[in-house]
């Protein structure tokens, strides 16, 4: 038996009721079984985790990420969308071999980790997909991820395009070995790039193939002007509308971006029960524009934050994705809009939701797993504070994370990672950026 007991801290549950609890989280078997109160262990063999002085919640949920991106970090600035991917992020992709990959996913775990994510979603490039499983089986953090899919596009290397045939029997063949691992720590979710590097044929097999595996849906959907009418101009139709024919909205359906939505696609959202995966920083590095999020889930539509990937970012910092939510779209709607607390929602439960894990993780209540978080509020860029969501959205940093547990397991403690090497890791992760952008 394995037990873990959280003390002293501000619990913020996140639950349906928003219930804050004082005192300790009591875990067993990566099970919560006590939240609030005086915990007393069952056995002798016991975990302490200080969270005197701290917040202690649900671990951040990124619904949309690009692990294999990260030795790109500021290899792509000051370009738009069709462009950044054409001159350097599919060039880049093409270029990576499986230990390139290995080590992107090393360095983004590390960072997401330090800064109190415990779970994402991420997009694979088309090759080498497992090793980014293979990183999070020793990283420990909560994965779903899956393979970019590509069989078509202007633009597209020669090292990223695939036989259509080819991309849905890797996809399920991936699907089939790593789909539920490790507890259910490892998920698959089928990954389609988007409209413009996927036949319609690729996307219609792949709704049915993900939803007889029982794997979830990823994709982006109308991120830029120029995308939209790229779509419009060679399949007839908006984007998001145009997948809705395919088969590719509902609940099990995540779209990241969605900045340019008509009142149409707006209720396709909404009544298919799809998930926007919201990602300001993203949408503002490249200048796509800003999602009406606020208007979106008004309207019923499932929110979720990511921070897309580190060469449209160029971090992986939940903290900031929060802040740029909350912020962004006062100046049009005014200074009640998306508080802090709904914001907060978005980046746990919301996550959580957008994976199909909300059952599982995304709030502390007993019976859950344990994927959790415990933030310090008591330095000066924080203290004092009346509000634990204010605190964590306006003042707090990644740097805050005192100690971070996924499944029970504790990754983080006193702000030192203990699954990998930190140092090691970037200095690795240079050395092979360097190498990978001499070759192109």
């Amino acid at each position: 038996m394995s037990e873990l007991v959280v003390r002293g801290g501000t619990i913020l549950t996140m639950s349906p009721s928003w219930d804050l609890a004082t005192g300790d989280l009591h875990v067993v078997d990566g099970k919560i079984t006590q939240v609030g109160g005086q915990a007393v262990p069952r056995g002798r063999d016991y975990e302490i985790l200080d969270a005197e002085g701290a917040l202690v919640l649900p671990g951040f949920v990124q619904s949309h990420v690009h692990t294999c991106q990260t030795l790109a970090r500021g290899r792509a600035d000051d370009l738009a969308l069709l462009d950044w991917l054409r001159r350097v992020i599919w060039p880049y992709e093409a270029a990576l071999t499986e230990r390139d990959v290995e080590a992107a996913a090393r360095l983004a775990f590390v960072e997401l980790l330090l800064g109190g994510t415990t779970a994402i979603q991420d997009m694979g490039t088309v090759r080498h997909t497992r090793a980014i499983f293979e990183v999070a089986r020793t990283a420990g953090i909560r994965l779903t991820a899956g393979k970019a899919m590509m069989d078509a596009g202007e633009g597209v290397p020669a090292g990223l395009l695939e036989a259509t045939q080819a991309s849905l029997d890797e996809s399920v063949a991936l699907a089939s070995e790593v789909h539920e691992a490790e507890k259910g720590r490892l998920r698959y979710a089928f990954a389609p790039r988007f409209v413009l590097s996927c036949s319609e044929d690729l996307l219609r097999r792949t709704a049915i193939e993900a939803r007889r595996l029982g794997c979830r849906i990823h994709t982006h959907a109308s991120e830029n002007k120029d995308e939209l009418e790229a779509v419009k101009r060679l399949r007839g139709d908006d984007n998001i509308a145009y997948l809705d024919g395919l088969g590719l909205l509902g609940t099990d359906v995540g779209l990241a971006h969605c900045v340019w939505v008509t009142e149409r696609e707006r209720d396709l959202l909404r009544d298919t029960g799809t998930h926007l995966l919201h990602c300001p920083s993203s949408n503002l590095k490249l200048a796509s524009g800003i999602a009406p999020v606020p208007e979106l889930a008004a309207a019923g539509v499932a929110v979720s934050l990511g921070a897309d990937g580190a060469p449209c970012n160029n971090n992986l910092d939940a903290f900031v994705e929060m802040r740029l939510a909350a912020l962004i779209h006062r100046p049009r709607l005014g200074p009640e809009t998306l508080p802090a607390r709904q914001v907060v929602k978005m980046a746990t439960w919301g996550g959580a939701r957008a994976l199909g894990l909300d059952a599982w993780i995304g709030s502390l209540e007993v019976g859950k797993r344990a994927d959790l978080i415990v933030v310090d509020v008591s330095a000066p860029h924080v203290a004092p504070t009346q509000s634990p969501y204010s605190a964590l959205v306006y003042a707090c940093r990644s740097t805050d994370v005192r100690h971070v547990v996924v499944d029970g397991t504790t990754l983080v403690r006193e702000g030192a990672l203990l699954t990998l090497d930190a140092a090691r890791t970037a200095a690795e992760a240079r050395t092979r950026a360097e190498r990978i952008f001499d070759r192109l």
